[in-house]
């Protein structure tokens, strides 16, 4: 008999991650507030309940929450209708969503000292792309025991998963670490295109030589996707997490000035007037 794991959160990024558990064999239980998402997983194959309760009853050991913000992922777990509702013992709470470090911290500890559940850390980085394809990058923090007997779970949605210690926060850092240096290369490679277009070389050669030279990386070999990024998908997204790095470096005092040029670079290139933010 297949594992159930429950999987609240059906959409851009987990719809396909769940869609992807299926095929690695197990039985998804999942949850989401839409009616449309509903009907488009239930016809997919994916077993939807109506409660949140009915999540953690029906898993067998894990529940993976793919929510927006860290509002809607306290609502998960200690809202009314909750998962804590079922009462149950011996599971573990996947968070998978993007949240502050720190306060990733403490709603681990606050899942420990008000339930009998475990809360580990697991965030995504690949976007909607990575989880269609199921290759995502997963970095994950929380218990290494748990982690480890959770891989059969990460290696049906993810090409990599990364361990980064007992803290949940600390798979948060590494999120923030990674889309700190996309942000910082993406304006670079723009920069040393806005040269050559000067000199009219023609961008495609200048491409091309960047990625057999030491200007290469992810971002100048993806250039044609990245270069079409607009603030309706993932910019917004990016210029959040640029955004975070550079408050945590305020509160920790870590000083990231590349990244917080990037960050206003990235902001006017969105056309954003200063008083929106």
């Amino acid at each position: 008999m297949s594992k159930k794991i429950g999987f609240i959160g059906l959409g851009t990024m987990g719809f396909p991650m769940a869609m992807n558990l299926k095929k690695g064999g197990f039985e998804v239980i999942g949850y989401d507030a839409f009616k449309g998402t509903v009907e488009k997983a239930s016809a997919a194959g994916i077993t939807m309940v109506e409660t949140l309760k009915e999540v953690a009853e029906q898993a067998d050991e894990a529940i993976i929450s793919m929510v927006r913000d860290h509002a809607q992922t306290v609502d998960v777990i200690f809202g009314e209708g909750g998962l804590l509702t079922a009462q149950p013992k011996n599971k573990t709470v996947i968070v998978m969503s993007t949240l502050d470090p720190d306060t990733m911290n403490e709603l681990g500890k606050e899942v420990e000292e008000k339930s009998d559940l475990t809360l580990i850390s697991a965030a995504v980085s690949g976007g909607a792309s990575g989880a269609q394809a199921g290759t995502l990058s997963i970095m994950t923090a929380g218990s290494e025991a748990i982690v480890k007997s959770f891989e059969p779970y990460f290696n049906a949605i993810g090409s990599n998963t990364f361990y980064y210690g007992a803290e949940p926060g600390n798979s948060q850092v590494a999120e923030l670490v990674n889309n700190m240096i996309l942000g910082v290369n993406m304006n670079a490679v723009a920069e040393g295109l806005k040269l050559g277009k000067h000199y009219n070389l023609p961008e495609e050669e200048i491409l091309n030589l960047l990625k057999v030279s030491t200007g290469d990386s992810w971002v100048v070999r993806n250039w044609g996707d990245v270069s079409e990024w607009t603030a309706a998908t993932a910019l917004t997204v990016l210029l959040k997490d640029l955004i975070a790095t550079y408050n945590q470096g305020i509160k920790h005092n870590v000083s990231m000035p590349f990244n917080a040029l990037s960050s206003t670079q990235l902001f006017d290139s969105m056309g954003k007037e200063k008083s929106e933010g």
